[in-house]
């Protein structure tokens, strides 16, 4: 606190906000209070109020802002139940930022989950589970939102993510389709060992399509001997046999890797290992079988409840500039869409929203064109459009089911700086328009206003590790059309796709794209499950473009992958031009140039590379400290090179 004064006025006391609390410094502690001063000794309770006591300082235009506001937060969870909103009026400047941060050694976290309470374990048989789980199980009621059950995707217990229930209990077991019809809408799979219920519930099946998957609600179960036919809820039926880009794989001709692997996962039947759960939405109860150690007795369950913690929205006129995280953890959030509508990407963990092949190919912008595609953009737990000069650093993004952090349009001069990406469902860090929804996906992206285009972000030393572990075609860091974006000295480890992406669009064309800078990176044991792969992709023309001095390696084996070689260290994909790639060091030189357009320069990238420049790259020495209790390939799974 800076000053602290007290007016006493005859006729009526003036609002405290503006006279009563000089504070640059406003206290948040979980045993404060919204009406208090803001103080150490009088803390807010809530960083939205804190939030709004800084709003009023700036339109009072009180002098104890002149370098800035600091909301400080003491250690504990702060458990929201709508997103912190950010507004314009929330900005700071130059000399006077706006700074959320940790107060000193404490570790504050802002958190979308729900404790589940009132665990008991389950003394009486239980239809439908399979009989190596009876007796094994503890059940909970489900907790509410509002006046009805909170429906949720993802458990954690004690911090360990839990397994949604599913009919294969590994992903190498994982079984092939064996055919499907696309007029009819439905796939025949065989039944599993374990067997299948007569109706499937909340049941969902998720399949791996080349470098995206699909999830798809079960409509019906129709048995035929040792083999099983499913249809599927709308919309996601139609957009899955109807989208031909990454379609299942029916390997008739044996030309591949067989038909596309699958599994299926949300009913109870499938319940029959430690660490599974399930989630009877008509029972309102959640069951879970206990791993080993676990005592539901005291374990610390929780639920996500919301697909946002943050949203920092300015307008194109009024964006939102200099306000700042640093030391903050960002926690438990939902995923909710493949529940709602099913989920059938594109790429990147782009969902479509409608797709088809052309009959006749070809467009105004790109004559051999031969399939057109919508799509959304799925959530972030932390969400910025239309900001400048913001940033987050030294902060732990953890526990959330979709994207953590997504700059998504109208950006420039952002930080993202020593943070830590872990437990990710999607993509780690997403930066850029990829397509809006009414843009088809081949569009070259180059709007008139370039205030649009996120320009000059800087995405450095920071570690994304198990990310995409829910939707395994995103990334560990991932951009679309980018303006002098510069991803430098990150380390990208434990992902089931490509490591580090840049660009989008599939075309030649003049578009926002340009100046781009991937440098110095470190990415390795990634292509955990998904092929067509690599630790560094790029698409489209990027003018003036660099990719430098990373370091590639450890590419995972995955037996069901729909062709087994189609892995690279460096691939540059369809119409990607006018880049410099040097001195990337690699194992082998195993790269792809696919479909590339003019001005790539390639040098000296490969196992000859110097080894000063491998030794080099990812973290640089004071952010290694983030590598502390991490650890890869947990589970054994064999290494390409």
């Amino acid at each position: 606190m800076k000053i602290f004064c007290i007016l006493l006025l005859s006729v009526y006391t003036l609002p405290f906000i503006s006279l009563n609390s000089y504070a640059a410094d406003i206290w948040v502690a979980v045993n404060g209070n919204d009406n208090n001063t803001g103080t150490k000794n009088s803390p807010k309770r809530t960083i939205a109020a804190a939030l709004r006591q800084a709003r009023e300082l700036r339109r009072l235009n009180d002098p104890s802002i002149t370098n800035g506001v600091h909301i400080i937060v003491e250690d504990d969870e702060y458990v929201l139940d709508e997103p912190l909103f950010i507004r314009p009026e929330d900005s700071g400047t130059a000399s006077s930022p706006t700074i959320i941060e940790n107060a000193p050694g404490a570790k504050p976290v802002i958190s979308g989950g729900v404790a589940i309470a009132n665990w008991k374990k389950v003394s009486v048989p239980i239809t439908g589970l399979p009989k190596e789980a009876q007796g094994k199980l503890w059940e909970a009621p489900i907790p509410e939102t509002g006046s009805s059950p909170l429906l949720f995707r993802q458990l954690w217990v004690n911090g360990n993510k839990a397994i949604r229930a599913r009919e294969s209990d590994t992903d190498e077991g994982m079984n092939r389709i064996l055919s499907l019809d696309k007029q009819k809408q439905e796939i025949w799979i065989p039944v599993p060992a374990s067997g299948l219920p007569k109706y499937p519930g909340q049941m969902e099946m998720v399949i791996h399509q080349m470098w995206a998957i699909a999830n798809l609600r079960v409509k019906s179960i129709m048995i035929d001997g040792n083999k099983a036919r499913l249809t599927f809820y709308q919309p996601e039926s139609k957009i899955e046999f109807e989208h031909p880009w990454p379609a299942p794989v029916i390997d008739k001709e044996h030309k591949m890797n067989g038909n596309s692997a699958f599994y299926l996962t949300n009913s109870l039947s499938f319940l029959n290992k430690s660490g599974e759960w399930y989630e009877d939405m008509k029972a309102d109860k959640v069951y879970y079988w206990p791993r080993k150690g676990e005592n539901l007795a005291n374990a610390k369950v929780i639920a996500p409840s919301l697909e946002k913690l943050v949203q920092v929205n300015g307008t194109m006129e009024r964006p939102v500039s200099y306000v700042f995280f640093k030391g903050i953890s960002f926690e438990y959030t939902t995923w909710l869409r493949p529940s709602q509508q099913g989920h059938v990407p594109l790429q990147a963990g782009m969902y479509l929203l409608d797709a088809y092949k052309l009959k006749v190919k070809g467009t105004p912008e790109k004559s051999g064109l031969e399939n057109q595609a919508w799509v959304g953009r799925p959530p972030a737990a932390v969400e910025l459009a239309y900001v400048n000069h913001t940033g987050f650093e030294s902060c732990t993004f953890t526990h959330l089911a979709s994207t953590a952090l997504d700059y998504t349009r109208g950006t420039h001069d952002d930080e993202i700086k020593g943070n830590l990406f872990k437990d990710i469902g999607g993509t780690g860090i997403q930066v850029g328009v990829f397509s809006d929804e009414g843009f088809e996906a081949h569009l070259p992206y180059n709007p008139p206003d370039l205030r649009e285009v996120c320009t000059n972000e800087y995405i450095e030393n920071n570690l994304v590790v198990d990310a995409t572990n829910e939707d395994w075609g995103c990334l560990g860091i991932s951009a679309g059309y980018v303006k002098g974006i510069r991803i430098e000295h990150n380390e990208v480890c434990d992902v089931s796709y490509s490591g580090i992406n840049v660009g989008w669009g599939w075309t030649k064309a003049a578009n926002a794209m340009s100046d781009n800078i991937i440098r110095a990176n470190k990415v390795h044991h990634y292509a955990k499950h998904m092929y067509d792969v690599a630790g560094i992709y790029t698409l489209s023309a990027q003018l003036n473009s660099i990719i430098d001095s990373n370091y590639v390696d450890s590419i995972y084996k995955v037996s069901y992958a729909h062709d087994p070689q189609h892995w690279f260290y460096l691939y540059t994909d369809e119409g990607s031009s006018y880049f410099t790639v040097k001195n990337n060091w690699c194992p082998s030189e195993k790269f792809l140039k696919n479909a590339n357009g003019p001005g790539n320069v390639w040098e000296n990238n490969g196992p000859m590379v110097a080894e000063h420049i491998k030794n080099a790259a990812g973290l640089q020495t004071s952010y290694k400290y983030l590598l502390n209790g991490i650890k890869v390939n947990t589970d054994y799974q064999p290494i390409n090179h």
